[in-house]
């Protein structure tokens, strides 16, 4: 959990200005989508929806798309040591603020207040994911025509972090699209950070920037002090809604997932073709030779490994083999394989000068190579697939994994642009299909590393 106050100055609007935030891509959302599409949009606290997604929702208004609201807590938390008022109060105060927010952005829009405590959502997770089953079933929509709007779920607030990681579990277990909002992530995050580089821009129309500033000031109890005392203060300064006075906002984007049997995966959608082109225009598309990041993860998966050696070594989506040649030094034998043969060409080079080490042009779970292996390494690939290929894959898995042999996971755990899965989703899905003893496992904000161990033979 990242450690933050409000008080703290963070990041200045002007850095974030230069770091090319403004010229992401735009969101790929057309009128006519808008209209045809029911957003459910969840806010942790009052004032969430305001700023992280106050121009997406007067947008939708505008275009006539269904949007129905779900406020978890009244945020009667904000002010614990406030000499001049109570929870109960605040509450009541939030609550009216948040409806003339509302007002502002969507006049006519349906929402819920969960009745949830400020603070504590970590431990409401079937509560958030039953509402927004509800919440979807009402629209009658089918789940394609439906997107969640929440909270970034790495926002560094306990309560818009489960909030963030809900939606997406609901998201990714039905089919919705998702959308996430950052909010404290502007204040403690900089543009050195690689988090926000995939996320889309949306560009606010001056009306929508006009409606979107009449409902932040709505938020009266967060933008102005409650009174002149101590523990009354400003708990939203003017530095901070800076970040939120852009003629753009911006978002972690997932696409709805196209019907069941529909939709496209790893091979179902040309990887090969796709992944050709990308190293047709770059032969390092995501920098694995001069990233510290790239750097750094691939030294933690190698020390990760509980054996300094393996007989048999096997990695699914090898890429240009910037993993490969470590990982191939420390197995007697080594087949690192692809969907893609540009990128293979690249790790057949690398690997040129190991005489164990070979390279195969396979698209994973569909083609799979013979043979048994001690150790299989599935890195940065699994959300390339779809829920039913990942499954395939990890049965391919099971059956050509030795026991005692190790399965070793590293995955980007932020959304990934045009994907249906992300890190956390393809780990989840591992270890309950698997069922296999943890081995290791190391997470941090932006990726998550974790071995299993497959079951030795009983005596």
């Amino acid at each position: 959990m990242v450690s933050f106050t409000h008080n703290d100055a963070g990041t200045p609007e002007a850095d974030w200005a230069r770091s090319g935030v403004a010229t992401l891509p735009e969101l790929p959302l057309d009128a006519a989508e808008l209209a045809a599409t029911a957003f459910i949009v969840l806010a942790a606290h009052p004032d969430d929806e305001s700023l992280g997604a106050g121009g997406l929702m007067a947008r939708l208004h505008g275009f006539g798309a269904e949007v129905r609201v779900l406020l978890c807590t009244a945020g009667e938390a904000s002010h614990p040591e406030s000499p001049s008022t109570t929870p109960e109060r605040l509450s009541a105060l939030r609550l009216r603020e948040f409806d003339s927010a509302l007002g502002r952005l969507v006049p006519d829009a349906e929402w819920r207040y969960l009745g949830l405590p400020d603070g504590k959502l970590s431990g409401r997770r079937e509560q958030v994911l039953a509402a927004i089953r509800e919440a979807a079933a009402a629209t009658g929509r089918p789940a394609d025509r439906i997107v969640l709007v929440a909270p970034y779920r790495h926002d560094g607030h306990t309560d818009h972090d489960a909030l963030g990681a809900a939606a997406a579990e609901a998201a990714a277990s039905a089919g919705y699209g998702l959308l996430e909002y950052p909010v404290w992530y502007w204040l403690w995050a900089g543009p050195g950070d690689p988090a926000w580089q995939p996320w889309l821009r949306l560009p606010l129309t001056p009306a929508e920037e006009q409606a979107k500033a009449q409902a932040m000031a709505a938020h009266t109890s967060q933008v102005r002090a409650l009174s002149d005392q101590p523990g009354d203060e400003v708990l939203l300064p003017p530095a901070f809604l800076e970040h939120f006075s852009r003629h753009w906002e911006t978002f972690a984007w997932r696409a709805p997932a196209p019907a069941a049997g529909n939709r496209p995966g790893y091979a179902a959608a040309d990887a090969e073709g796709l992944f050709d082109a990308v190293h047709a225009r770059d032969e390092d598309p995501w920098d694995y030779t001069t990233s510290w990041y790239e750097h750094r993860k691939r030294a933690l998966t190698l020390a990760a490994l509980p054996a300094r050696s393996f007989t048999a070594g096997l990695e699914i989506g090898c890429s240009i083999g910037t993993l490969s040649v470590e990982l191939a030094e420390r197995c007697r034998s080594f087949l690192a394989v692809d969907a893609s043969s540009a990128a293979l060409a690249h790790a057949a080079r690398r690997l040129a000068h190991l005489p164990d080490a070979r390279t195969s042009h396979l698209t994973v779970p569909q083609d799979w190579p013979e043979g048994a292996f001690d150790l299989i390494v599935v890195s940065e690939v699994g959300y390339y697939l779809s829920p039913e290929e990942l499954a395939a894959l990890f049965d391919r898995v099971e059956d050509a994994l030795l026991p005692g042999g190790v399965l070793a996971l590293c995955h980007w755990r932020h959304p990934i642009d045009g994907w249906e899965l992300d890190g956390d989703t393809v780990h989840a899905a591992a270890r309950r299909q698997l069922r296999w003893a943890d081995a290791g496992l190391y997470r941090e904000r932006d990726f998550v590393l974790e071995i299993l161990r497959a079951p030795e033979p009983l005596p």
